[in-house]
């Protein structure tokens, strides 16, 4: 785990104090009024066709520096009793599905930190849209988060390309006098234009120092590195020589030797099938989920994966496991507030007292049945003790068992 990650940049952090954004709901009203967007929710939304002619050209944004979009924010935990029961668990530490939920959003607030437009006239909104694409590698600290004191989230945009940025985003929590380290993510998004019917530019970093130099390096490492991943996962080529002998292995163990009848499978002793393996639930979503745009909130789909994933382990594992790691969260499709999604988290791979998750989030048309895929979640959780060994029984299985491997060896930084 790359632990340097887990605090902002030192030139950074000294000029915390004057970038405080206030609370996380007080962050949520100054992007809606920057946006030009009124409470309440309208079934049609207000056009923004208007703000498409204030568009700017790439050439017409400066230059940023990463720390003009550094900006923290609070969850006043201590305070605010009605917030305690939305975050707390029966055990009084955090659901760190709603943390996930805050984090999406202030990665969003911290695009609003870096964009810039001089030519925007001073009453006109912002003609932007920013999404979410995904969310690269989360990793956990071994501090639990209470569930009634203070979480300060920071963060500041990395990597720019375009019209995407990279934002990092840090949570912290106050305990013994002092802010404890609990997690850190990496969030890509998209900049849109105000009616989110194409691709807006951004304003390009200008590094201020060598340590920012470092740190936009890294992001188009990372940026070449997914590109890669993309271009080899297991649903695009075929498995490598090492997993083809796996492969091979795996039928062996599975099949019986003193019979050829076709399809006939064993399970091997303190192992249980994939097929067998798995929980699901189906929701609909409704207003209280959407985003500012009227589609279902990004932060909501990473909480309820990460809550069905977790219960999925549960019962797996016959214990409460601790989350170890998110590999990766992409967003295929946006989803409408009318919908009702399917969420399904299968248990692909395990090893030794880990368990490694697949949640596949799909949207249900409810007319013809069909479903389509909108999101894929990929979560690493640890018990106190070694697992039952997962094993798939078709090819199909197989190929989820590979990726799933994949997963969880890139998780524990193992390849």
């Amino acid at each position: 785990m790359n632990r340097r990650h887990y605090s902002p940049p030192t030139h950074i952090k000294q000029s915390a104090v004057p970038n405080e954004s206030g609370t996380m709901a007080e962050v949520k009203q100054e992007m809606m009024k920057r946006l030009g967007l009124e409470p309440g929710y309208q079934p049609l939304p207000k056009s923004r066709e208007h703000l498409l002619k204030y568009q700017p050209k790439l050439a017409d944004l400066p230059a940023r520096a990463m720390q003009d979009s550094f900006t923290s924010a609070i969850i006043p935990l201590s305070t605010d009793r009605s917030l305690q029961d939305k975050y707390v668990t029966y055990l009084g530490n955090v659901r760190m599905g709603r943390l996930l939920e805050d984090m999406d959003m202030f990665a969003a607030w911290c695009c609003h930190k870096h964009l810039t437009v001089p030519q925007l006239p001073a009453d006109v909104h912002l003609p932007y849209t920013f999404v979410t694409i995904l969310v690269d590698r989360i990793d956990f600290t071994d501090t639990l988060a209470c569930g009634t004191e203070d979480i300060r989230l920071s963060g500041h945009v990395s990597w720019v390309g375009t019209s995407s940025m990279e934002v990092v985003v840090w949570l912290e929590q106050k305990q013994n006098g002092r802010y404890q380290k609990l997690t850190r993510a990496l969030f890509l998004m998209a900049a849109r234009n105000a009616t989110n019917t194409g691709a807006a530019p951004v304003n390009p970093i200008q590094p201020a120092n060598e340590e920012e130099k470092v740190i936009l390096a890294g992001g188009k490492d990372r940026k070449r590195m997914r590109q890669l991943l993309c271009a080899q996962s297991i649903f695009k080529v075929e498995p490598n020589d090492p997993e083809q002998t796996l492969m091979y292995e795996l039928y062996k163990r599975t099949t019986p030797s003193d019979t050829m009848e076709l399809n006939k499978r064993i399970l091997p002793p303190n192992c249980r099938w994939m097929s067998d393996s798995y929980q699901m639930s189906t929701i609909p979503s409704f207003p209280e989920n959407r985003n500012h745009h009227n589609r279902v909130f990004g932060g909501f789909l990473m909480r309820t994966a990460l809550e069905i994933s977790w219960a999925a382990a549960v019962l797996y594992c016959k214990t409460r496991p601790k989350l170890e790691h998110i590999a990766d969260i992409s967003f295929e499709k946006p989803v409408s507030v009318d919908s009702f999604i399917k969420m399904t988290a299968y248990v692909v791979y395990t090893k030794l007292n880990y368990v490694q998750i697949m949640t596949v989030a799909e949207v249900l048309d409810t007319h013809t049945g069909n479903q389509v895929t909108t999101n894929t979640f990929y979560y690493t959780f640890s018990a106190p003790h070694t697992v039952t060994e997962v094993l798939p029984r078709s090819y199909h299985e197989t190929m989820w068992y590979i990726q799933g491997r994949r997963k969880f060896e890139y998780s524990m930084g193992l390849n």
